[in-house]
């Protein structure tokens, strides 16, 4: 199991609207893409307090995360949720994104 970290910081005033994207549409895109979203969250305290989204999704295997994350991608339904939730701007200004293995651990 591997673990990909995703730290979105948000157009200053954005927040809301990226917030908004993932209840309304990519949590589900997400699932029907058979992608596992272990850990959503803001950040409330520390750097990018006021406009950072967080989330953790988990694949089985370097593949199968390039796998799914190229078919979500892809996705038309995923294209033109993005391109409707943009069009009053850019939401997303940076993405961060780490993947973790904690195969030494155990």
């Amino acid at each position: 199991m591997i673990y990909e970290v995703r730290e979105y910081t948000t157009v200053p005033g954005r927040l809301p609207a990226l917030v908004r994207r993932f209840r309304e549409h990519t949590l589900a895109l997400f699932a029907e893409h058979g992608m596992t979203c272990t850990l959503i969250s803001l950040t409330e305290l520390g750097e990018n307090s006021n406009n950072e989204l967080v989330y953790v999704m988990s694949f089985d295997s370097y593949d199968e995360m390039a796998r799914k994350w190229a078919a979500f991608m892809a996705d038309p339904h995923w294209q033109e949720v993005k391109r409707a939730s943009e069009a009053d701007g850019p939401i997303v200004e940076r993405i961060r994104r780490r993947v973790l293995s904690p195969a030494a651990f155990g």
